[in-house]
Formats: C-alpha cells, structure tokens, sequence
C-alpha cells in the first residue's frame, strides 16, 4: 500500500517520519494530477498547498480545531487527507463537490468559494469560544495573498487586532495569484518580503551550505526566528504591515519545508491570540506544465492530457471569447471605453483589451464593491466604464450598484460571464441570482442574448447608454449555434410561428439561451395542433411594453429563464399582464429557488423540467384543461 492509501484520517499524519511525510506529498501530487486530469477541476491551487496542508493537519486536531480554507477551491488535499480518497466523480453530481462540503464531513465549515471571507468566519468562530469560555479549541483561516485584496479581508482584520485572546492562526498561502497575478499595494508589499535577498539568505529558502562540512542544510526554526527578528530593523523599517494592525506575524516560511511549516505553526499555536503566519508557496508545484505557465491555465482544468497539461477536447469559441473580441473592437473606436476586472482579466475576457490598450483594463482585486463604485467616479469624470464579473460574484456588490451607480444614473456597463446554471461548481457558482435581483434596480437595462450575433448586437448598444446601468449576461461555455428570427416586432425578435387548429394560442417567451428552447417548444405545440409564437426580447428588464402588448393578443404565455424563478422575469411579465391583460394565463418557467448541487447544467435542466420536451408537454396539458373548462358549462 502506498502512504496515501494507508491514510485514515488526519491524526495518521503525527506518526509519520519526515521522510514518510515527503513521500505522502509526492504521492498527493501524483494523484491530484492523475484525477483532476480525468474531471476537470481546481489543479494548481491545489499542488501549491500539499505540504502547508499536511503541516495544518499535524499540529492542529481537526474537526475539534476549525480549519476553514478561502478560498475552497484549494482544499483537495485537505479532502484527502480527511478520508475523501475518491475522486472519479469529482464535480459531478454525486461525487465529491469541489469545494469544502459540510454534507460530506464534519471537518469541513464553510462552503467557501466566495473569497475574502474566511477571516470573518475565523473570527465569529473563535470569538464564541473565547465568550463560552472554550480557550482550548484554535480556528485555522488559510487566505491566499489573492483574497486579501478584497475590503472584507480588512475589515476582519481590524477587528482581530481589538480582540488580543482569540485562538486564531492566519496563514496566509503566499503564492502571487489570485486567478491572476495579485495586484496592488499589498501585492507589492508581500512581494518585497518575499524577495528581500536578506531575508531569503536568513530563512535558508533552497538548498544553501548554511551548515557545516560543505552540505546543504538548513538553520533551526528558532535560530531562524532569532536571526529574522534581530535583523527586522534593517530590513524593514519600523514594522511589518500586520504588526502594524498590532497583529503578531511569523515569516515569511517556506510553504514546501515541512519542517520550518511544522515549526511555525507550532509557534502560533502557542501563543495564545491571533497570529499570522506568513507561508510562501508556488502555484502549481511539482507538475511541469502547470509550473512554467504564464497565465495560470492550470488554476481551474477541464480533462486533460496528464503528460503535457493539454485540454483532451479543445475547447470551442466560447461567449468570453466573444465578448474579448467585441470589447476590443469597441475600444479602438472608444477611447472613452474602459475595462474593470476583480481579479479575472482572462477568465471574463478582458485581457485582449489589456494587451493592446494598457491602462485602459484595472484589475482591483477581489473587490467587486471597489469595483462598481469606482466605475460610478470613472463615469462621472466621462468614461465609459465596462465592469466584467461572474455573475454570481455581482451579489457582492448590488449596494454599489444600487446607490452608486443606479442612484446617480451613471453610464456603467457591466457584463455578467457565467450567468445561469454553471453546475459543476455547485450552489455558489450558479450565476442565478441577478435576473431577481436587478429588476429592484431604478433605471437600470439588462439584455440576455441568445447567440454571438445578438451577444455583440447588445454589448453596443449597452456601452451607447450613458444615463443609466445596462447589464449584459450570458452563460458558461461553448456558444450555440445561431439561432435566426422570422422577423423583428418592435425590438422583440419572432423565432418560430406555428399556425395549430384555431384554438388556443400560446406566447412562449425565452431569455438567453433559452431562446432557442422557446422555438422548439412553440414547433413541439404546433405538431399537438396548438397554435405557438416563440419571441426573444433580448432586454428583458424592464419587461418591454411591445411584449405587455404582444402577449395580450394570446391565451396563454409562456416564460422560460435560466434564473430564479421567484422575482424573475416572468414573475415581472406576469405582474404587468396582471395589471393590462389579466384574461391572458402566464406559465413561468426557471430555476427553482433553492440552493443547487453540483451537477451537469443538462442534469440540472432535466431535474426542474426545462427541457423543451417538459415544457411542451407541461404546456400542451394546461391548454387542453382549459379547452375542457370551457366547454363545460358552468366552468371557466
């Protein structure tokens, strides 16, 4: 059996000799590599904190002392070495979620895949043991240098400071990458720590003769220690940057030595309050591909080719790629035109527009509330700007987008990548959410189109707005084929027309990429002699007065979405015809409002019956209820 295969839980770990413990890493790497390739899955951020993991779980006793990762995406090995071993359905519907889980162990806490918010947690945890008196239980928080570039972050951190006898250890996973590069000033700040030559030499980061008789050793933890602390006045004038905030700091450590990891970790533990611990780790660490890659291909896979780290199907011309080309070719006519990320230039397709207009693309880290209020000021001083988000992280910042930029009707555009289900990343991923939430928006316009002509066709006209919010969403993954309409009506595009037998008439309205189901299901009602018009908005909020009109004219209306139902769009179409058409029966159709496992996005479709062939049918027997209704006398 190997090392790996003999691991039962984490207190396994404390037996094992330091040359055990090297092999067991090399065997996680191994596996990681040899499973996520099979997948799809979190891969790089994953080989940087073998060892940083395995030193947590030896000198901390988990799930009696709270280890709680942000972001999530980087807790693999903690799953191994927690009794997760099988990973062939991971991300897939009954399979291992690729994130912590607490269905699936009770040494997981949070489900945390939002980044920045793992201090938060640390803190209510650790402060309702210190009030109940529990003061031999730690909470471990792992933060990435990426996610301490978002506001939340920092403003656990200043509470922490106030609060001197929590058993909290920060380690902070110090790799320069957040999904891209960390930028900033703390960027810069941990940088400087990370390279100061002096500092290097002291620490004995790589094999260096520190010892004597010519062979490469390494300094004791505490000699180390002594050293970095009599040396911090050179170094760095005054003190740290966590020192500063009055928190104790230990590192920077080697975040692939065990031995300098078990040590000052060792340390925090002792010390009674909260303490960071300064871990510099490689991303990507001991898979060659994923090492020597330049724009962190490796951070999320698809199915790979173990060997050479190559997708094993290419990936077709997806709806980011569109939206990078687009936004460029905006750009070069638009000087006005800028572009703002939180920390994902190539993951939502700006960094096309980085590369041929630098300056004109700010990445501001993981802080999306950063983001929308700072594109308020951008507008106000005459640009453009064209904010780029997953939609599911523009919760994060729907005050900003509230009272920043709506209640000072500011030209911002923003567009939402990964709207809808995104399914194999599970209940925080799916881009779900914003359809509901942006129909409280005063002023604000939100476009939802079907295919990359209606995809470029939006994206222009929302940048042409400069009064007011527009929004532009669209889904993860391949783009479609196109899917053409009969005709335009008032900016509502008709994509299917079925005579039927005279009875009754349906409106089947689809959003996104919905559009396309909406014209199948209108040819499935046309063969069953129902008589169907399949339209596609495009805008969909505010609910457009030609679709109120339009819809009038039909017995029944069908809507289909790809966000919650309740408070979505058809609940808002269904309330206008309430009020102008209240003859005319809506039929609402979307994502159910609930917390969603991971699962394939066709899975999910099947679940709440948003296959053409479940509408249709759904459909065909409301119309035949009602033709039975009224030849009933009596009966309406």
């Amino acid at each position: 059996m190997t090392e790996l295969e003999r691991l039962r839980g984490p207190e396994d770990l404390r037996a094992l000799s330091p040359r055990r413990l090297r092999v067991l890493a090399e065997e996680i790497r191994a596996f990681l590599v040899d499973s996520v390739s099979r997948t799809g899955g979190h891969l790089g951020p994953n080989l940087g904190v073998v060892e940083l993991t395995l030193a947590i779980h030896r000198v901390f006793s988990s799930p009696r002392d709270s280890v709680v990762f942000d972001t999530g995406h980087q807790a693999y090995v903690h799953k191994l070495l927690t009794g997760r071993q099988d990973f062939a359905d991971l991300r897939r519907r009954g399979g291992l979620s690729g994130y912590p889980s607490r269905t699936e162990s009770d040494h997981d806490v949070v489900e945390n895949s939002h980044a920045s918010t793992a201090l938060s947690w640390a803190d209510g945890i650790s402060r309702a043991r210190l009030l109940a008196g529990d003061t031999d239980r730690h909470t471990v928080a792992v933060i990435g240098d990426g996610a301490l570039t978002g506001g939340m972050a920092w403003e656990a951190l200043n509470n922490l400071a106030d609060s001197p006898d929590q058993r909290l250890v920060i380690v902070v996973n110090d790799n320069g990458w957040s999904y891209s590069p960390t930028v900033g000033g703390l960027a810069r700040y941990l940088d400087a720590v990370r390279t100061d030559r002096n500092y290097e030499r002291v620490l004995g980061w790589g094999k260096r003769t520190l010892q004597g008789g010519g062979r490469p050793g390494r300094l004791t933890y505490d000699a180390l220690h002594g050293m970095k602390k009599g040396l911090k006045d050179v170094l760095r004038p005054q003190h740290g940057l966590f020192e500063e905030l009055g928190l104790k700091s230990i590192g920077p450590v080697d975040g692939h030595d065990l031995d300098a990891l078990d040590a000052a970790l060792r340390s925090a533990r002792g010390y009674g309050g909260p303490v960071i611990v300064h871990a510099v780790t490689e991303k990507g660490r001991g898979y060659v591909p994923a090492e020597s890659d330049a724009v962190d291909r490796f951070h999320t896979v698809g199915k790979i080719h173990p060997e050479t780290g190559l997708p094993v199907v290419p990936s077709r011309f997806g709806w980011t790629s569109v939206f990078a080309d687009e936004i460029v070719q905006i750009a070069r006519t638009r000087s006005d035109v800028v572009g703002i990320t939180a920390a994902m230039p190539e993951p939502v397709g700006l960094a096309p527009m980085a590369r041929e207009f630098p300056g004109r693309v700010i990445d501001v880290g993981i802080a999306e509330e950063h983001a929308l209020t700072s594109a308020a000021g951008m507008a106000f001083a005459g640009l453009h700007p064209v904010v780029s988000l997953y939609a599911t992280f523009l919760n994060r910042a729907f005050d900003q987008l509230l009272m920043d930029v709506a209640l000072h009707r500011a030209g911002v555009t923003i567009t939402l990548d990964r709207a809808g289900l995104t399914g194999d990343d599970g209940a925080s991923h799916n881009g779900m959410w914003d359809l509901a939430l942006l129909r409280l928006v005063p002023g604000l316009r939100l476009a939802a189109p079907r295919d990359e002509a209606t995809l470029r066709s939006a994206l222009r006209e929302a940048v042409s707005v400069s009064d007011a919010p527009t929004v532009v969403r669209y889904p993860k993954g391949a783009l479609p084929e196109p899917t053409p309409a009969l005709s335009r009506t008032s900016g509502l595009d008709v994509l299917a027309r079925e005579a039927g037998d005279g009875g009754a008439r349906v409106l089947v309205v689809g959003v996104g990429p919905f559009a396309a189901t909406a014209a199948e299901v209108a040819h499935r009602l046309g063969d069953q002699g129902i008589g169907a018009t399949a339209v596609d908005p495009c805008w969909v909020i505010p609910v457009p007065d030609a679709l109120v009109d339009m819809a009038a004219g039909f017995d029944r209306v069908v809507t289909i979405e790809d966000g919650i139902v309740t408070g979505g769009f058809g609940s808002a179409l269904r309330d206008r015809l309430a009020e102008s058409s209240p003859e005319v029966q809506v039929q609402v159709h979307g994502i159910a409002h609930q917390f969603l496992s991971h699962a394939s996005r066709a899975q999910l479709e099947e679940e709440m019956g948003l296959r053409p062939q479940d509408i249709a049918r759904e459909t065909a027997a409301a119309v035949a209820r009602r033709n039975e209704n009224a030849s009933t006398p009596g009966v309406s």
